[in-house]
């Protein structure tokens, strides 16, 4: 097979395999950032400390996190088309990229707001902040380099998934290597798909990577004190003030 035969089928399925990647990635985030902060939240010595919440999500969680995703794919295909009306191409492929994203990233989530220093919590409560406040100006900020490696990471899981998903016809460069590169022989389409993939997955993990650093470092840069600086201080009480006078 020339280049020029190539070209297309490798331009549609690099279209086919960002369509996918992107969505589901989209979703992971939206539906596995609040899990897993929830998670952080209910479990014991949390803010909103709830044993038989935090165990229900995490065994949710656990679930959908040990099952392999081919069998997850199959499992969800009634799903998949009650929601696309379809059980094949890149959009059917986006429910179930999604919804074994979800509890991927929930869980890195978790760790991640974990790390946070408990002593920034204690002080935005002893300032009268209350736990959406936390969760918005500390848990969330203070993860955020972290938070950044795990998307990273659930970008290129997504990226070998979407290629699982290729094998029943989810369309994108796993469909394109296994109907030309091991249906048809051609080799040199299935090593170009490798190399667009090694190509992809090094930039993301280069630029996941870069973002990291530079929030950790205009962290390290900016010190203790200014992240204490998160609520408004309240007006000093009575008592206070007389003794002042």
């Amino acid at each position: 097979m020339t280049w020029s035969e190539m070209q297309p089928l490798l331009e549609q399925a690099c279209t086919e395999t960002l369509i996918m990647v992107g969505w589901s990635t989209l979703i992971a985030v939206l539906a596995g950032l609040p899990l897993g902060v929830l998670l952080v939240l209910t479990d014991k010595g949390g803010l909103l400390q709830n044993t038989l919440v935090n165990k229900v999500i995490g065994q949710i969680v656990n679930i959908g996190r040990s099952m392999p995703f081919i069998i997850l794919m199959v499992a969800l295909m009634g799903f998949t088309r009650w929601v696309t009306g379809t059980t094949i191409g890149s959009t059917a492929a986006i429910v179930p990229l999604a919804i074994g994203g979800i509890p991927f990233f929930a869980r890195l989530v978790e760790t991640a707001v974990r790390e946070v220093d408990h002593g920034l919590v204690e002080a935005v409560q002893a300032m009268g902040g209350n736990t959406w406040t936390i969760v918005r100006k500390v848990l969330v900020p203070e993860a955020l380099p972290s938070l950044i490696a795990s998307t990273t990471t659930t970008v290129i899981a997504l990226i070998g998934y979407s290629a699982m998903a290729g094998t029943v016809g989810g369309g994108g460069l796993g469909d394109l290597a296994v109907r030309y590169g091991y249906q048809r022989f051609e080799t040199g389409l299935m090593w170009v798909t490798v190399a667009i993939l090694a190509v992809v997955i090094s930039l993301i993990q280069f630029a996941g990577d870069y973002a990291a650093r530079s929030l950790h470092r205009r962290g390290v840069r900016s010190g203790p004190a200014p992240r204490l600086r998160l609520l408004k201080p309240g007006k000093p009480a009575a008592a206070d003030v007389g003794k002042a006078a």
